[in-house]
């Protein structure tokens, strides 16, 4: 059997992966313990004649949405389908979008859930605004949280890409990084908030996409300590971190009908092997398990096929 390596990428979200159980463990049951403990522990990908490109098949994922090999590979999914809603709307409507961040004063974490709700209602508060009905053909607004480990304190903020008409930028209705400010300490109540950011972004812009698209929290912020933990755990269990808002919304249901399948990609990478890794517990590390060449049948099947096609959950 070749000697083939699997990207490392795969190899530390497993163990991040594993290092979540004993933190999560009093939260889960038995049989969501196994089914972290087992995730991702078989990996099954198509690989090109070099083995330079691979493309995940199968596997076993848990789904737990604080498990970190699920939110990582949520969050690339999650980015493909924001961009090609975004990339539907500017071509089907001509629209632009701008990228809004409100924050406000960190929080100790008793205080947390109080905070998660005061900043869901003083966003509402904000989508009433006449300023911002006027601009808003729509948006996608994403909870994260983070964690300061110095002082012991939470941030929660949110992330809004926002459809805009093109005309928006040179109208009597643009709103100035200024004016969102303003508007949104007065949602807020929070005359201590003294910062917003706000940008026009474009379809292209994957990293500001990403932003909307990841997890509520980052493994490595909610894995400090027990009690840091717990914290993320009862401020995010249950929540519904994403929302999709007006012409987003409308078009979310054509992408899940397929009706947007148009604008994917096609891979145009030409598969002809099927390679299979286990997860050694003992080594803690990936080891292969098969590798074998795709019938001429199999091979019709997995290639010219969309990107991300076959990342199965």
């Amino acid at each position: 059997m070749q000697d083939i390596k699997l990207e490392e990428k795969y190899s530390d979200k497993k163990k991040k992966n594993l290092n979540l159980i004993s933190f999560i463990d009093k939260h889960i049951s038995n049989t969501s313990r196994f089914a972290i403990n087992e995730c991702g522990s078989y990996l099954e990908f198509l690989g090109d004649r070099d083995l330079n490109n691979k493309k995940l098949l199968k596997s076993n994922f848990c789904k737990n949405r604080f498990c970190p090999m699920c939110s990582w590979r949520k969050t690339k999914k999650d980015t493909m389908q924001l961009s090609i809603l975004m990339e539907y709307l500017k071509k089907e409507f001509g629209y632009e979008f701008i990228f809004l961040t409100l924050t406000a004063p960190n929080v100790p974490g008793e205080k947390l859930n109080d905070e998660i709700k005061d900043f869901n209602e003083s966003f509402l508060r904000l989508a009433k605004r006449k300023e911002f009905v006027k601009i808003n053909k729509g948006y996608v607004r994403k909870l994260e949280i983070t964690y300061n480990k110095k002082e012991n304190t939470y941030h929660p903020h949110f992330h809004v890409i926002i459809a805009v008409n093109k005309s928006y930028f040179k109208n009597k209705d643009y709103l100035s990084k200024k004016k969102f400010l303003e508007l949104w300490k007065e949602c807020k109540r929070d005359n201590a908030i003294n910062q917003v950011d706000v940008r026009k972004i474009d379809v292209s812009d994957k990293k500001s996409i990403s932003e909307i698209a990841k997890y509520g929290a980052k493994d490595s912020d909610y894995t400090v300590s027990q009690e840091v933990f717990d914290m993320f755990y009862k401020a995010l269990k249950s929540k519904k971190l994403i929302t999709y808002n007006g012409i987003f919304k409308e078009i979310l249901e054509l992408y899940k009908q397929g009706d947007l399948d148009y604008l994917k990609e096609i891979d145009t990478n030409y598969y002809e092997f099927l390679i299979s890794h286990t997860w050694n517990f003992d080594k803690n590390e990936y080891n292969l398990f098969a590798f074998k060449e795709l019938s001429e049948e199999y091979k019709i099947k997995y290639n010219k096929k969309l990107i991300e096609e076959f990342d199965i959950d």
